[in-house]
């Protein structure tokens, strides 16, 4: 099992800059697809973003393509989310989510998630 416990919401204006954080813990030696997804409520959950383990191959949405970037630090199981140019349509609750293998941008794929966390853009 591994758990995940996203962090580092909160509200910003439109235009500001927020890191989310997903603290790893249990069975975290395997080999894993970190990924963050967001959800408004009443929608589908959408992927955002997602990296392999290793940081070596990443994969954004079309949405936050250039606003966003997904990074790893193995030594302490944290993946980061830092968002820039943050639009009030990036308003969600943000999830983690780790998968063995699949689809990236597919939530079926993904065997664990963490509570989520608000994020919320003023205009």
């Amino acid at each position: 099992q591994v758990q995940l416990k996203e962090s580092g919401g909160g509200l910003v204006q439109a235009g500001g800059s927020l890191r989310l954080s997903c603290a790893a813990s249990g069975r975290t030696g395997g080999t894993y697809i970190m990924a963050w997804f967001r959800q408004v409520s009443g929608k589908e959950r959408e992927f955002v973003a997602g990296i392999d383990w290793n940081g070596a191959i990443t994969e954004y949405a079309d949405s936050v393509k250039g606003r966003v970037t997904i990074s790893e630090d193995n030594a302490k199981n944290t993946v980061y989310l830092q968002m820039n140019s943050l639009k009030t349509e990036d308003t969600a609750v943000y999830y983690c989510a780790a998968a063995h293998a699949g689809t990236w941008s597919d939530e079926y794929s993904y065997q664990y998630w963490g509570q989520g966390t608000q994020v919320t853009v003023s205009s």
